[in-house]
C-alpha cells in the first residue's frame, strides 16, 4: 500500500528548516554516558549477589541500595535520554518543523538531568518510597511530573505546527509514551508527605500492590515498549533506506498494543491477596497481548525484505534486527510466563531476572544502541561513526553478553522453581534454600559475565562516539580556517 512521503520537506515547503539539534545532541551524548553508569552498577550488583563480601558492610554500596539505582539508571537515565533525543529528532523530521519552544526543550534536558543526580544521590542514601521502579521521593516526583509536562508541550506542540497533513506512526508511539507514563506516574505517586525526604501511599494493601503492579507492568509497556517502537519506526526504515513494510499493520499493531497493555498488570501478582478473577483477567489479556507485540516484531523484519544483504556490512542495522528478534522472545515469554501454572514455578525465580533482560537487554538497549549509532553521524554532520569496526565488535559483545546473561538466569530460575517445589515421600521438603542457593552460584557468575561484556560493549560505545564528535569538531574548525 502507499506509504506517507516524509523523505523530501522541499515538497512540502520549499523554505529551508532550521531544525533544533542542540538538544537532541545533548540527550544523545547523555544516553551513551547515563548508560555506562547504569550498566557499571549492575555489573557491581552482579558481583554482589556472587560474592556477598563485595557489600563491604557499608550501607550505601549495599545490594538493596544499589539496585533500585541500577534500574532507575538503565530505564530512566540511560533509556529516557535515548527517548528525549530520538523523539525530538524524529519529530522534527517526520513533521518538517522546528522544535516547539526550544528554551523549553532545553529545560527538559537539564531538568532530567537534575532527576537523574538527584536519584543518584538519594537512592544510595536510603531514601525510597519502596515502589518497583518508582522509588524516587515526592520532591523528586514533583519534579519530574514538571518537567514531563514541559516535554509533551514541546513533543505535541512541534506536531501542532507541523508542515505535513500526516502524523508518521512513529510520532502516534511516541506520543502514546508520553501520556501514559504521564498517567501512570501521577496516579501511582500520589502519596502523603511526612517530612523533607519522606512520604507514605496514599493507597493501602492490596490495593496498593494492584496500583503499583498496574504502573509497573505499564512503565514496561509504555516506557520501555511504546516508546522504543516509536525509535524502531523511524530508525528501522531510515537504516534499511526503505519504507516500513505495512503501514497499515502499523496502525493495527498501535492500536491493539495500548488497548490491551493496561489490563496485563495483574500477572505480576499472581497466588497472591489480589482477587483471584483479577489475576486471571491480568493472565487473559496478557495472552492475547502476543498478538500485537509480533505484529509490530514481524513489521520490523519486513522492513529488510529485498534488503537483507544489508546485514553483511552494516552492524548498526544488526543491532536493530537482533534487537527486535529479542523483542520477539520477549514478547513471547511474557504471556507464557503470565500463565498461572507456568508462573507457579517461575514466580520469585531468576527466571524472572532472565525474561526481565531478554527485554532490557536485548530489545531497549539494543535498538538505543542502534538508532544512537545512526543517529550520531546525522546530528555531528558526519558519514559515519568513527570506526564501523568498532561498531562491530560493540555488536558481538552485546549480542553475547545478553546470550551469556538470559541463558544463566534461565536456568538459574527453572533449577530453583524445581527444587523449592521438591518434596519427599513424607511431604517435607527434599531441598534447603541454602542447597538451592548454592546450586544457583556458578549462574551468577555467568550473568556477571554477561555484563562485564555488555558494559565492555558501551565503553567501545563512548570512545568511538567521542571521536566521532572530535572529528566533526576538528572539521568544522579546519573548514572556518579555509573560508578565512
Amino acid at each position: 500500500m502507499n506509504q506517507p512521503n516524509q523523505s523530501n520537506p522541499s515538497s512540502v515547503n520549499p523554505s529551508p528548516i532550521d531544525y533544533d539539534l542542540r538538544v537532541v545532541r545533548q540527550f544523545t551524548v547523555m544516553t551513551v554516558v547515563w548508560g555506562i553508569v547504569g550498566m557499571l552498577v549492575g555489573v557491581i550488583i552482579a558481583a554482589q549477589l556472587a560474592w556477598p563480601e563485595l557489600n563491604f558492610d557499608l550501607p550505601w554500596f549495599s545490594y538493596g541500595r544499589l539496585r533500585p539505582l541500577h534500574t532507575n539508571a538503565v530505564i530512566f537515565a540511560f533509556g529516557g535520554c535515548g527517548l528525549f533525543g530520538t523523539s525530538y529528532y524524529v519529530v522534527q523530521r517526520t513533521c518538517q518543523a522546528s522544535l516547539f519552544a526550544p528554551k523549553l526543550a532545553a529545560f527538559t534536558f537539564w531538568g532530567w538531568q537534575a532527576i537523574i543526580v538527584a536519584a543518584v544521590i538519594t537512592l544510595p542514601l536510603g531514601y525510597t518510597a519502596s515502589k518497583e521502579y518508582a522509588e524516587l521521593e515526592w520532591p523528586i516526583d514533583i519534579a519530574i511530573t514538571v518537567v514531563w509536562v514541559s516535554y509533551a508541550i514541546v513533543f505535541f506542540g512541534t506536531i501542532a505546527k507541523r508542515r505535513t497533513s500526516h502524523i508518521y506512526v512513529a510520532n502516534w508511539f511516541y506520543g502514546a509514551f508520553i501520556i501514559a507514563v504521564a498517567l501512570l506516574h501521577i496516579i501511582n505517586s500520589m502519596e502523603i508527605p511526612v517530612s523533607a525526604l519522606k512520604s507514605y501511599s496514599i493507597y493501602a494493601g492490596t490495593v496498593d500492590a494492584m496500583v503499583q503492579w498496574w504502573y509497573g507492568h505499564n512503565a514496561v509497556g509504555f516506557f520501555l515498549t511504546a516508546g522504543f517502537l516509536g525509535m524502531m519506526y523511524y530508525f528501522v526504515p531510515k537504516q534499511t533506506g526503505r519504507p516500513i513494510f505495512s503501514y497499515r499493520l502499523s496502525i493495527v499493531h498501535f492500536w491493539s498494543l495500548i488497548g490491551i497493555y493496561m489490563w496485563a498488570g495483574p500477572h505480576h501478582l499472581h497466588y497472591t491477596a489480589l482477587p483471584d478473577w483479577a489475576q486471571s483477567v491480568g493472565m487473559v489479556f496478557s495472552l492475547i497481548l502476543f498478538a500485537p507485540s509480533w505484529g509490530g516484531m514481524i513489521n520490523g523484519l519486513m522492513t529488510l525484505a529485498g534488503a537483507w544483504e544489508k546485514l553483511r556490512t552494516d552492524p548498526i542495522l544488526r543491532f536493530m534486527v537482533v534487537s527486535l528478534t529479542f523483542y520477539g522472545m520477549s514478547t513471547f515469554e511474557g504471556p507464557m510466563m503470565a500463565i498461572k501454572t507456568v508462573n507457579s514455578l517461575s514466580h520469585y525465580t531468576d527466571w524472572t531476572i532472565g525474561h526481565v533482560h531478554v527485554g532490557a537487554l536485548g530489545w531497549v538497549a539494543m535498538m538505543t544502541i542502534g538508532s544512537t549509532y545512526s543517529l550520531i553521524p546525522r546530528i555531528f554532520n558526519r558519514s559515519e561513526m568513527h570506526s564501523v569496526g568498532l561498531v562491530n565488535a560493540h555488536f558481538w559483545l552485546a549480542t553475547l553478553g545478553t546470550v551469556f546473561y538470559a541463558v544463566s538466569m534461565w536456568i538459574a530460575g527453572v533449577m530453583q522453581g524445581l527444587m523449592w517445589r521438591a518434596v519427599n515421600e513424607d511431604g517435607t521438603l527434599t531441598y534447603s534454600f541454602t542447597q538451592a542457593l548454592d546450586a544457583t552460584w556458578p549462574y551468577y557468575v555467568g550473568r556477571l559475565l554477561g555484563g562485564v561484556l555488555f558494559l565492555t560493549g558501551m565503553l567501545l560505545m563512548a570512545y568511538n562516539t567521542y571521536k566521532t564528535i572530535r572529528g566533526s569538531e576538528l572539521a568544522s574548525t579546519d573548514n572556518t580556517a579555509q573560508a578565512a
